[in-house]
């Protein structure tokens, strides 16, 4: 509703205003607005949570839906609590203080999920909201590239290499952005991580936490490596290189490991079945090499020999490299839609076909009552909009009924 959108672009604002002290260290008046901001995102939460803990105050029966919208609403609004009180604690200790690292370290801990900790139909937010703010970050990584590029680069006549260098380094980020895929409309719903099990929900969580993480591991390296670059500071040391490589092979696999949390599909005939395979087992190898080669890279030292050595020892040479991984990832990312395309022509027609599920997580438990809780959920929601809008409800409805539709022909299945 209007509160959580509310809550999206406060928040926004609050991180547009942190990012401004990225580069602060904990011993800064920097740190305390940054600590500040994730305060005040703190108790946004604790807000929106209490007010969905006031709508299902009454609860219910300990397996009722209503039960267990509030013990989520009591667990986040309490988890916020603790996060808010632990940033106001790090604001109010000394800028030489030894304990201010560890309240950010404290702090991110409290901000994790645990499995108890996050509702069916979250994912919702965790797939769109989400992907948001991972647009947000590559644009803020955007932003400082350009702004660190500015003092060095020369308007009037820019050379080859420079223009060179900022172009890579741009199209890298679009290209990582290319490879991050929203799957909420290119799988079923009860094929998602959030709605297959806890488990595999709970590593969806974390997979998202640590992309977040390494992309701003590889903006930092970016941030240095232009820097480097474009001043032809040699006095600088040479890891920015190193740290552009690990963040860059973290963030493919970040990328890959979220996708490997949801469930696919392949089709029961043999022939179709074993192109499928092709197609995601060509995906797995190219993205392991890849990871394993960068991963190399970021390994190497300036007294190493070899093709890799040889690529780290220019800067353009390197972004050059990196961004011919991307765009074959990106290519490849799209086989197995090509293969469903061939075969079938339509994604209508291909749910028909493919129904064996295939994945990690195909092996464990499935869940069910998670599918079941998220069809109530929408369905309660589906009748509260419908008293305020008629027409907000009824659509919101028909998306209810589709996707129960698709649980019945599942378990027909």
């Amino acid at each position: 509703d209007i509160s959580s959108h509310l809550e999206t672009l406060l928040a926004c604002f609050a991180l547009l205003g942190g990012s401004l002290s990225a580069y602060s260290d904990f011993n800064s008046a920097g740190c305390d607005r940054i600590m500040g901001v994730a305060m005040f995102v703190a108790l946004l939460h604790v807000a929106l949570h209490a007010r969905v803990w006031y709508w299902f105050q009454v609860g219910g029966e300990v397996d009722s839906v209503n039960y267990a919208v509030k013990r989520y609403a009591v667990f986040i609004t309490v988890m916020n609590t603790l996060e808010a009180i632990t940033w106001a604690v790090g604001m109010s200790l000394k800028l030489d203080s030894a304990m201010r690292p560890w309240v950010v370290l404290v702090g991110i801990i409290l901000n994790l999920r645990l499995p108890q900790g996050f509702m069916p139909n979250d994912f919702h937010a965790a797939c769109s909201k989400r992907g948001v703010l991972f647009i947000l970050l590559l644009g803020f990584n955007l932003q400082s590239i350009v702004a660190v590029a500015s003092p060095y680069f020369n308007y009037w006549d820019p050379t080859t290499d420079q223009y060179a260098f900022l172009f890579l380094a741009c199209f890298l980020m679009f290209m990582i952005k290319l490879l991050y895929v929203d799957d909420t409309y290119a799988i079923a719903p009860q094929d998602h991580a959030l709605l297959y099990n806890r488990a595999a929900g709970f590593f969806f969580h974390l997979g998202n936490f640590s992309l977040l993480l390494f992309t701003t591991v590889l903006g930092s390296g970016l941030n240095l490596l232009t820097h480097s670059f474009l001043a032809a500071a040699a006095a600088l040391p040479s890891d920015a290189k190193n740290l552009v490589c690990g963040g860059f092979s973290a963030v493919v696999f970040s990328i890959a490991f979220i996708k490997s949390m949801h469930i696919r599909r392949v089709p029961t005939e043999p022939k179709h079945e074993r192109m499928f395979f092709v197609a995601y087992v060509t995906q797995f190898v190219a993205i392991l090499a890849v990871v394993f080669i960068t991963a190399r890279m970021c390994f190497t030292t300036d007294m190493d020999d070899g093709f890799l050595a040889l690529l780290m020892r220019n800067e353009i040479e390197m972004l050059a490299f990196l961004v011919f991984f991307a765009v074959v990832l990106v290519a490849l990312s799209w086989l197995d839609e090509a293969v469903e395309l061939r075969l079938y022509g339509d994604g209508a027609v291909a749910s028909e076909y493919r129904v064996e599920p295939f994945g990690f997580w195909a092996c464990f438990k499935h869940e069910e009552p998670l599918q079941l809780e998220a069809m109530a959920l929408q369905r309660n929601r589906a009748s509260m909009l419908a008293q305020q809008s008629p027409l907000l409800g009824s659509s919101v409805m028909s998306f209810s009924n589709s996707m129960y539709n698709s649980f019945a022909n599942l378990s027909e299945v």
